[in-house]
């Protein structure tokens, strides 16, 4: 791996470091319950895209699944929680 790849991919991490701890600032002090949901999806999609760029570093297919899945369980846990928000239950 060349040392412009590595720099990048570790400038990339600390980034979504950085972000994931703005957003659980958000999680934990948001005013409202919509705030909460939006931090939730945000730390969802920050950690697929962590998993993305851990992907590319080992080379490795496992980590592609993972995102996949944890894609597919956010948006479920989105669609769920703004059904919930909206009418106060998830089932009908």
């Amino acid at each position: 791996m060349s040392t412009v790849l590595f720099s990048a991919i570790v400038f990339t991490l600390t980034c979504y470091s950085l972000a994931m701890g703005l957003t659980l600032v958000r999680l934990f002090r948001g005013p409202s319950a919509q705030d909460r949901v939006l931090a939730m999806d945000l730390i969802c999609t920050i950690v697929m895209l962590m998993l993305m760029v851990l992907a590319i570093r080992y080379r490795s297919a496992v980590y592609f699944e993972a995102a996949l899945l944890i894609a597919i369980f956010g948006f479920v846990s989105s669609a769920a929680m703004a059904k919930f928000l909206l009418r106060g239950e998830v089932i009908e």
